[in-house]
C-alpha cells in the first residue's frame, strides 16, 4: 500500500520572488518596450497591444504566465467603466432624434459583419462561433473577453479583433488627416494631468462593486458587463462622474493584455499565421462595405462625408473618438452610432453568434 501523496504546498516567499524575477519583471520590461515602440509608430491600442504581444512572446517561448483572477477581473471592470463613460445624455438624445437612421446604420454594419463571420466559419478559416465573435464590430477588448465567456476561442478572436483595430484605425486616421490636413493629438498631457480625486473615488467604488456583483452572479463576462450597465445608468442619470486616469487605464490594459496573451501557444500562433491572408481580406472587405454605407448616409441624410465615415467605421471606437475629437466632425453623431452598435452587439452577440455559427456547417 502506497502512502498518500502530500498535498501541494502554497507558494512561499522564495517561490513568489523567483516568479517575480523570472517572469513578471522581464514581462513588464518587454511590454513597456513594445508599447513604447507602437506609440512611436502611432499605432492604435498600443497600451494593450504591447503587453499582449509581450505575453504571446513569453508563452510561445514556453515561459508560462499565470494571471491572478481578481486583478484580471478588476481590470475588466475598469474597461467596462471606460465604455460606460461614453454613454451620456447627449448620446441618447442624438439616437432618439434620428432613431431610424441609427437603426439602419447599426443593423447594416452588424449584418455585413455576420456574413463575413459566417463565410470564415463555413470555409473553416476560423472555427464556429470564434469566427462570428472575431468579425463583430465593437470594442475589441470587450468582444474578446465576452467571446471567451461564451465558449469561443478567445485567442483567435483577439487575433482577428486587434488586427482589424489596427487596420481600421490607420485607415480612419489617414482619411481624417488627408481630409482636414490636421495631425494627431499629443497624449503627453494626459499622463501629467492630476485626477479629480472625488470622482476617482466614486469610479473606483463603482468598479469594485460591479466586479464583485458580476463575480457573485456568475454572469458570463460579468466583471466587465455589470460595470458597463451600472456605470452607463449612473452616468446618464448624472449620479456619478467617471474619472479614469491614464495610469489606471494603462495598468488595466496591461493586465488584460497579459491575460489574453498568456493563452496563446504555438498551435494557436500557427493557426493564426495560416488564417492571416483570408482574415486580412475579410477586414478590407468590411472596411470597403462600411465606406459604402457612409456614402449612403451622405446621400440620403446629408451627413458630411468624414462624419459619416467615422460613424460607420467598423470597430476601434476609442480610437475613433480620439480622431473625431481632433477633427471638425459631428462628434455626438459619430459616438452615438459607435456606442449604439456596441450595445446592440453586447446585448445580442451571444445569440447571434450561436445562430449564425449553427448555419455555417456544410
Amino acid at each position: 500500500m502506497t502512502a498518500p501523496e502530500a498535498p501541494e504546498r502554497p507558494a512561499g516567499p522564495a517561490t513568489r520572488s523567483a516568479g517575480l524575477l523570472r517572469i513578471w519583471l522581464p514581462l513588464l520590461a518587454v511590454s513597456i518596450a513594445i508599447g513604447a515602440l507602437l506609440q512611436l509608430l502611432e499605432l492604435p491600442a498600443s497600451l494593450l497591444l504591447g503587453p499582449m504581444l509581450a505575453a504571446i512572446l513569453f508563452s510561445g517561448a514556453g515561459r508560462k504566465i499565470v494571471m491572478p483572477k481578481l486583478p484580471f477581473n478588476l481590470a475588466q471592470g475598469v474597461i467596462g467603466t471606460l465604455v460606460a463613460s461614453t454613454m451620456t445624455a447627449p448620446v441618447l438624445e442624438e439616437v432618439g432624434n434620428d432613431w431610424m437612421l441609427f437603426a439602419g446604420g447599426v443593423l447594416s454594419v452588424v449584418f455585413v459583419s455576420l456574413v463575413i463571420g459566417w463565410l470564415l466559419a463555413r470555409y473553416q478559416v476560423l472555427p464556429g462561433t470564434t469566427a462570428i465573435w472575431g468579425a463583430f464590430p465593437g470594442a475589441a477588448t470587450v468582444m474578446t473577453l465576452m467571446s471567451g465567456a461564451y465558449g469561443a476561442d478567445m485567442r483567435l478572436v483577439a487575433f482577428m479583433q486587434y488586427t482589424r483595430v489596427v487596420i481600421v484605425t490607420l485607415v480612419a486616421a489617414t482619411i481624417a488627416r488627408v481630409w482636414t490636413g490636421g495631425g494627431g493629438q499629443s497624449e503627453a498631457a494626459l499622463w501629467l494631468t492630476e485626477p479629480r480625486w472625488w470622482p476617482l473615488g466614486q469610479t473606483l467604488l463603482m468598479v469594485v462593486s460591479g466586479v464583485l456583483i458580476g463575480r457573485r452572479l456568475k454572469l458570463p463576462a460579468g466583471p466587465m458587463i455589470v460595470p458597463v450597465v451600472l456605470g452607463s445608468a449612473l452616468n446618464v442619470a448624472g449620479l456619478i462622474e467617471i474619472e479614469l486616469p491614464r495610469a489606471l487605464l494603462a495598468a488595466s490594459y496591461a493586465l488584460v493584455g497579459w491575460g489574453i496573451g498568456s493563452r496563446f501557444d504555438r498551435d494557436v500562433l500557427l493557426h493564426a499565421r495560416r488564417a492571416l491572408p483570408r482574415v486580412l481580406a475579410s477586414i478590407f472587405a468590411l472596411v470597403a462595405v462600411c465606406a459604402c454605407f457612409a456614402g449612403l448616409l451622405v446621400w440620403l441624410a446629408d451627413i458630411d462625408p468624414l462624419t459619416a465615415y467615422l460613424a460607420t467605421s467598423p470597430g476601434g471606437a476609442d480610437a475613433v473618438a480620439i480622431i473625431s475629437a481632433s477633427t471638425n466632425v459631428d462628434v455626438a453623431f459619430v459616438m452615438a452610432m459607435q456606442i449604439a452598435r456596441f450595445f446592440f452587439v453586447m446585448a445580442l452577440g451571444p445569440m447571434l453568434a450561436r445562430f449564425v455559427a449553427g448555419r455555417s456547417r456544410f
